[in-house]
């Protein structure tokens, strides 16, 4: 599954509505609504969650997954030690990280690009990316109909 940044990932594109997703992937294993009534969709297989923003109209905006599948520039980066894939990352000019750390977590967030790599004993567990927001505080949606 190829990372598209500020696009998505594989054939989800930011600004994708629930229904474009399920015409691709077909009906999710779990629906359901966060704490600020945002819909998202679990594709176990995929091992992706995709949130659709209310203040959006229902857009695609967020990505979690975690496949082992996932690539990023040609390379793999699940399970990989997280300085491997800056490395692999410094290669293509994204070299800027803010790092946060909790329990035995940590994410490494690139604002650029709005992605976050989440890991554990130094290996990248969960990858996370979402749709641009510009300079007008305006969301980038890429998805044509």
């Amino acid at each position: 599954m190829k990372i598209n940044l500020k696009n998505g990932i594989d054939k989800l594109i930011f600004g994708m509505k629930q229904s474009d997703v399920i015409a691709i992937y077909g009906k999710p294993n779990k629906n359901y609504n966060d704490e600020d009534d945002n819909v998202i969709l679990v594709y176990n297989a995929l091992k992706i969650r995709m949130t659709f923003y209310k203040d959006e109209d229902l857009r695609l905006g967020y990505l979690v997954a975690s496949s082992p599948d996932l690539e990023l520039f040609g390379n793999k980066i699940m399970y990989r030690n997280i300085t491997a894939v800056k490395k692999d990352l410094a290669q293509k000019g994204i070299t800027k990280f803010t790092q946060e750390e909790f329990d035995t977590f940590e994410n490494y967030f690139n604002e650029e690009n709005w992605i976050i790599l989440q890991t554990e004993f130094d290996e990248v567990v969960k990858f996370e990316i979402g749709a641009i927001i510009n300079s007008k505080d305006e969301f980038e949606w890429k998805f044509k109909k």
